[in-house]
């Protein structure tokens, strides 16, 4: 049985927390692969894409590609409407009945748990890990393994923050992401 761990999220644009964040959890937990999975639509926040699906999952190809057990699920991606992880998860599943999900969530969406669509059947398909945060609880009324994970302050929203004002990114996201931004003119730049 493989262990798949999965990390979701808009990714626009992918940077260099996710990476880590993705490699830490993936060796701590002795996972087999970390499947990125673009997001349509985060029910837990209004859609804000700053560019096309397309250029997301190119800029994640460029970011992912050489890591041997990093892989790309565009299976939200695929569907319209709200990206609900318990409809997600039950699908892919079904699809792959001999892997262990393992769905990768930071420290503020510990604390947003019971809000979650069907959290009660989900947890009993999915096993969570929490990437822990200083300033954040990390109590749950439900079962989580935790990943300790160097603190850093990159988020896409500050990287996009930065383009607009014409200010650097290099070392916030792989060099090929920033080539791929640059040249596509993406975020302003």
């Amino acid at each position: 049985m493989k262990k798949i761990g999965i990390l979701g999220g808009t990714f626009d644009p992918p940077h260099l927390g996710h990476l880590i964040i993705a490699n830490e959890v993936l060796h701590a937990h002795k996972l087999n692969e970390i499947w990125f999975m673009p997001n349509q639509e985060p029910p837990h926040k209004k859609k804000t894409n700053a560019v096309k699906d397309e250029d997301r999952v190119n800029m994640l190809k460029l970011a992912t590609e050489g890591h041997p057990h990093f892989k790309i699920e565009l299976i939200e991606l695929e569907r319209k409407g709200p990206s609900y992880t318990f409809d997600t998860m039950k699908i892919l599943k079904e699809d792959h009945p001999d892997n262990q999900f393992y769905f990768i969530i930071g420290a503020d969406m510990i604390e947003y748990l019971p809000k979650w669509k069907n959290i009660n059947q989900l947890v009993d398909i999915v096993q969570f890990i929490g990437v822990r945060r200083p300033s954040y609880r990390h109590e749950s009324l439900y079962p989580i393994l935790y990943a300790e994970v160097p603190e850093m302050g990159i988020s896409s929203s500050f990287i996009r923050g930065r383009l607009k004002e014409n200010k650097t990114i290099c070392y916030l996201v792989p060099e090929t992401v920033r080539r791929y931004i640059k040249e596509n003119h993406l975020y302003g730049a």
